[in-house]
């Protein structure tokens, strides 16, 4: 029988998940869903990075790609303007524990060589060459379920059975597949994808069930901030989702989260230290 592993070796880094972590989102974009153009800029994006950290943020997660309903793809060349020069930066001068949200390829090995520490890949290693440069890069890295491509995704999204079931059953395939090529399992996480070909009620009742997914056996990563969900729900623009987005942080600790993917790194870690010690019975 396997176990969750509790600590990640990435690259000189090491993630203690014994207990749930914080990933700040840094997108380097110009278009992503709520933060898009604002740190394009490497040094905009280095000081925004050191924010995150001094507020307990465990994980800086750099993209260079928008994955937001809707939009379009860019070139790897493209990706590997806005992703590298972060990277470097962040590792060079702030020794932090970076990862690169990227399918590409070529993004992924530059992110290994610049001293990232773990790959984050919403296609779960499915483009051509993807899973090879994984492997090669020594890095855990996690796998997403989505259903669709950002340009199609939430074109009423459909699913045959109980979306846990989809989503666990396509994450474990996935899991499969990657063991089989040579990638250890201990260097793998899983994240359901919300928001990625699902409407608000596959959201819902897959964050209810959440528990499911516990059955990988793998660190789960979440990532809920800002998004649409929040806002259809409780009919609430982009800047004033925060308060839903903590409720939601903290079902999905108890749910069994192990990185919380954030905007608001502040008020997301005292939400999951706020849920921890509940469960804990102490703190």
């Amino acid at each position: 029988m396997t176990t969750t592993p509790m600590t990640l070796t990435c690259g000189r880094h090491r993630l203690d998940l014994s207990y749930p972590r914080v990933m700040g989102i840094l997108n380097v974009t110009p278009d992503s869903f709520s933060d898009g153009g604002h740190h394009l800029v490497p040094d905009d994006a280095l000081r925004h990075a050191e924010r995150m950290l001094a507020e307990g943020a465990a994980i800086i997660d750099v993209g260079g790609e928008s994955t937001r309903p809707g939009a379009d793809p860019v070139s790897p060349q493209e990706e590997l303007d806005r992703v590298a020069p972060v990277v470097e930066a962040l590792v060079r001068e702030l020794d932090a524990l970076v990862s690169v949200d990227t399918s590409c390829p070529e993004v992924m090995r530059e992110a290994a060589s610049l001293g990232a520490g773990m790959l984050n890949d919403v296609r779960a290693l499915e483009r051509e060459g993807a899973l090879s440069a994984a492997i090669g890069s020594g890095l855990p890295v996690c796998l997403m379920h989505r259903q669709g491509e950002p340009h199609d995704m939430q074109q009423a999204p459909r699913y045959d059975g109980p979306i846990e079931e989809a989503v666990a059953d396509y994450l474990a395939g996935r899991v499969a597949t990657c063991e089989a090529a040579g990638l250890r399992r201990e260097r793998l996480l899983v994240d359901p994808g919300f928001g990625f070909g699902k409407t608000v009620e596959h959201n819902l009742r897959l964050l209810h069930r959440m528990e499911r997914l516990a059955e990988l056996e793998l660190p789960l990563l979440v990532g809920m901030s800002r998004k649409s969900m929040i806002g259809k729900v409780l009919a609430r623009p982009v800047e004033e989702r925060l308060p839903g987005g903590l409720a939601l942080t903290a079902l999905a600790v108890e749910r069994g989260a192990r990185i919380l993917r954030v905007h608001d790194v502040g008020p997301n870690v005292d939400a999951v230290n706020m849920t921890w010690a509940v469960l804990k019975e102490g703190c």
